[in-house]
């Protein structure tokens, strides 16, 4: 059975001031239409890198990325990404950073009228419809990641792409954010990949947690299944056992890595 998204034996190396460093080596993961998937791991250990190999915004050195067994090879409306910074542009409005997104993708698949309600649609997804006539300098930052993912999920991707989208949040916002963007795969299905340093948001959010050993030239280490029930409630989840253990053991994988560094 071929998987919906698969990452083929990839390599990458970056090349400096003449000096070569491997930042990935010989990372090969499958995911399957619908689940959510967390990368986790210590910083410098290539999360991001492995994120924007799959977006297509940079190339392996060795290996590939296939969805739905064709070749990824540069950025597609088939892959969204969300960043940690909103990248919304500042001087449209809520309504029209969404509708850009819309109009480049489905101009020739949808009217105008239907890429209107498509817009208002998303918005209302994300709970943003109030907000569509305001700019980016006047709402909340995570009002502005709310507009970000409502903009990445108007343009139906077959994955979305999820870089630290909570990371430069508080922690009340995080949480509510957390809450939104789990009721979304709930209820939409889609398939996720997120870079997260959470462990807590890994577990509670994930179907599988990827484990990655520390750079240069990481590897995954492991990969942790996440065999909770949907949909989640995260206060019934503080005292859950299988919640516990596998909090746990993502814990002890990234200390062990951390100590390993330290002895080195």
């Amino acid at each position: 059975m071929t998987s919906y998204l698969r990452i083929d034996h990839v390599d990458k190396n970056f090349i400096r001031g003449g000096a070569e460093t491997k930042v990935l080596s010989d990372v090969s993961l499958s995911v399957e239409k619908g689940q959510f998937v967390s990368i986790i791991g210590h910083s410098g250990c290539g999360k991001t890198t492995l994120l924007n190999i799959v977006a297509g915004l940079t190339r392996a050195s060795t290996g590939g990325v296939l969805l739905e067994n064709r070749e990824v090879n540069d950025p597609g409306p088939d892959r969204a990404v969300v960043f940690q910074n909103h990248s919304l542009l500042p001087w449209l409005t809520v309504y029209d950073n969404v509708r850009l997104a819309v109009d480049k993708v489905h101009r020739s698949t949808k009217s105008r009228s239907e890429r209107h309600a498509w817009t208002l649609h998303n918005l209302d997804l994300v709970q943003m419809t109030h907000a569509k006539d305001k700019r980016p300098a006047e709402i909340s930052g995570g009002m502005k990641q709310r507009v970000g993912i409502a903009r990445a999920l108007a343009m139906e991707p077959k994955v979305l792409l999820l870089d630290e989208p909570f990371g430069a949040l508080d922690a009340l916002t995080r949480a509510h954010l957390q809450d939104s963007v789990m009721a979304l795969h709930q209820k939409l299905g889609n398939t996720v990949l997120m870079i997260t340093h959470d462990v807590d948001e890994a577990v509670l959010l994930s179907d599988r947690i990827v484990m990655m050993t520390n750079g240069p030239a990481a590897q995954i280490g492991e990969i942790l299944d996440v065999p909770l029930v949907r949909p989640r409630k995260r206060l019934e989840l503080a005292g859950n056992t299988t919640y516990l253990k596998c909090r746990q053991r993502v814990l002890e994988f990234l200390y062990e890595r951390h100590r390993f560094v330290e002895a080195a």
